[in-house]
């Protein structure tokens, strides 16, 4: 394969430290950049070396937003009481284009995961402690997901809130089956998730 310009290859380089973007992928998007108009190109510079500046860590929620506190957390129509508890921005992205919550949100900033050295303290847990500690809070939903490392970090919040936060009620996002799957074709995990958080009818 011919050598690429120095400045090109630089731009490959760096896309390509992107996850998902492949050597191929990293060099379209430079190629489609070439093309681009020349103000576009500066433009999206421009954007790229502002994006730190322009970007915030909420103070309450520790959501990335553009503003601090968040627009989420200073929104009045939403239930102060209620409190969604994620591991990464991208889950409560995904909750809020859904649609149906209506609480606030609060950002672990990760699960823990012994093996890999993660543990409380790389978490944000004092400043959810502080949070709850003002008193609004009266419910907290464990959106964390299903793998051995949210049922760890749900356990270990679950007896936390259980030991320090008494009047608060620890729910979590219901598990199971999904619509439109048939029995025989879910995995054994699932099930007996399915059959443990049954519901009434």
């Amino acid at each position: 394969m011919q050598r690429l310009p120095a400045p090109l290859q630089k731009i490959v380089d760096q896309f390509s430290a992107l996850p998902g973007v492949g050597p191929k992928s990293a060099l379209r998007m430079a190629l489609t950049l070439l093309k681009w108009p020349e103000e576009t190109v500066r433009a999206l510079g421009r954007d790229i070396g502002g994006l730190r500046d322009a970007l915030h860590i909420c103070s309450r929620c520790r959501s990335l937003a553009d503003s601090d506190p968040c627009h989420i957390c200073t929104d009045p129509k939403r239930n102060a009481e209620q409190l969604c508890l994620v591991s990464e921005w991208d889950s409560l992205m995904v909750m809020e284009e859904a649609g149906v919550y209506q609480g606030r949100y609060f950002i672990l900033g990760g699960l823990l995961s012994p093996l890999d050295g993660v543990d409380a303290r790389n978490l944000e847990i004092s400043l959810l402690e502080n949070l709850l500690r003002q008193g609004e809070v009266r419910e907290v939903v464990l959106a964390l997901g299903s793998t051995m490392e949210a049922e760890a970090t749900s356990s270990y919040v679950h007896a936390l809130l259980g030991r320090n936060f008494s009047g608060i009620s620890v729910t979590r996002l219901a598990q199971g089956i999904p619509l439109g799957t048939e029995i025989k074709y879910v995995d054994r995990e699932t099930l007996r998730q399915s059959l443990k958080y049954r519901q009434t009818l």
